[in-house]
Formats: structure tokens, sequence, C-alpha cells
């Protein structure tokens, strides 16, 4: 992967008339994770929806590889996948589907199977999403990020509905990722153990 960066000048946002946060800069790198924490309603979520597009800031700028997110468009999203809390999968189509339609609106990366091979869910290929478990449904969701190619994982407590096994696997994926070239920004009340020297921290206060 090319080396890239996002950038976050004094960025702001409100609420309801109630500031979330304001004068919020960081400098995120290719081979970097940005863990960013915080009580709820601290603005966690708010904030990953500026970085993904979904809502404007209040004030401050974006900039990816040093040019402003206002400027680049749809070139910026080109390299960035987004998992909220909602897995974002259709129940009335199978696992395989599921990903094959993911597949079809982003660049390919690893094959379909491989991606399930590497989320636990080999042999799962063709079950409705509606027959898996929860946590079932969150790791094939987080099997999107291996089956295209994206720069940048912006994750919304990834960790959900996962128990300890599975919280390891996902943490094995990031920590490949970013070592890889690849950045990870995310969000979790889980605790974490990624590599110390990979992870920077920001602390979101109400």
């Amino acid at each position: 992967m090319s080396e890239f960066t996002l950038e976050a000048r004094q960025l702001a946002c409100q609420r309801d008339d109630r500031v979330l946060f304001s004068g919020l800069n960081f400098h995120l790198y290719s081979g970097q994770i940005l863990l960013i924490e915080g009580v709820n309603g601290a603005g966690k979520t708010s904030l990953l929806r500026i970085l993904t597009g979904l809502r404007q800031p209040d004030e401050g700028e974006l900039f990816w590889n040093a040019q402003a997110l206002d400027d680049l468009g749809a070139a910026f999203y080109q390299d960035v996948t987004y998992i909220g809390h909602s897995n974002g999968l259709k129940d009335t189509l199978t696992a395989q589907e599921n990903l094959r339609y993911v597949q079809a609106l982003a660049t390919p990366a690893l094959s379909i199977d491989e991606s399930l091979q590497q989320v636990h869910l080999n042999g799962y290929q063709d079950t409705l999403v509606r027959y898996l478990s929860a946590g079932q449904r969150r790791r094939l969701a987080l099997a999107r990020l291996l089956c295209t190619h994206k720069t940048l994982w912006i994750l919304d407590e990834p960790f959900t509905s996962l128990d300890r096994v599975s919280i390891q696997l996902i943490e094995q994926l990031m920590t490949a990722h970013v070592k890889q070239g690849g950045m990870v920004i995310m969000t979790s009340h889980h605790e974490t153990h990624l590599p110390a020297t990979l992870v920077q921290k920001i602390e979101l206060r109400r």
C-alpha cells in the first residue's frame, strides 16, 4: 500500500444546542490505529459519522493526504470502509450473497470463501443471515473488511456481540491490516490488546 495520512484540524460537533467536542486535532498515518474513547454521549459515534461523511463538522476541517476532504469528494470514500453499530446485512440473503453484494461495489481483495474462513465462518456460505447467531452476524459484517481493498477501516464498537476468542481474532486482523500499511479508526467499550506501538488514543469528554 502507498503511504496515507488523515488529519483533523479543530473539529467541533454540536447536537441539540450542546457541544459534544471542540478543538479536536489528530494526525493518523499508514500503519496506525486510532482508538477513540469516552463515556456514552461524549460524541464518539458522531465523530465517526463526520469521518465517514455522514455528517459535516460544525467547525474544523479534515485532510486526506494533505488535501481537504471537501475538495476530494468521492475520491476519499473509495479508500474507506465503515461498519457501524448495525451490521448492515440483509437477513434474506446468504452469507455469501451479502459479501458478493459488497464486492460488486468495490475492488475485490480476498475471495468470499477466504474472507469467511478468516472470520471462522467457513461452511456458512449458503446459510441465510437470519439463521446466524448475533456473534456470527457480527463476524460476517467484519468479513466485509477483508473481501474489498480499503485503506482506512472506520469501526464503531466492532467487538459488539463477540466472545473473547472472536475479539482476539478481529484484533489480529486489524493488526495485520495496519502492518501492511492500512489504517484503523475505532471506538470500543472493551479492553483492547492491540500492540501499543500501533495505537494512539483520543478521549472525548462531556
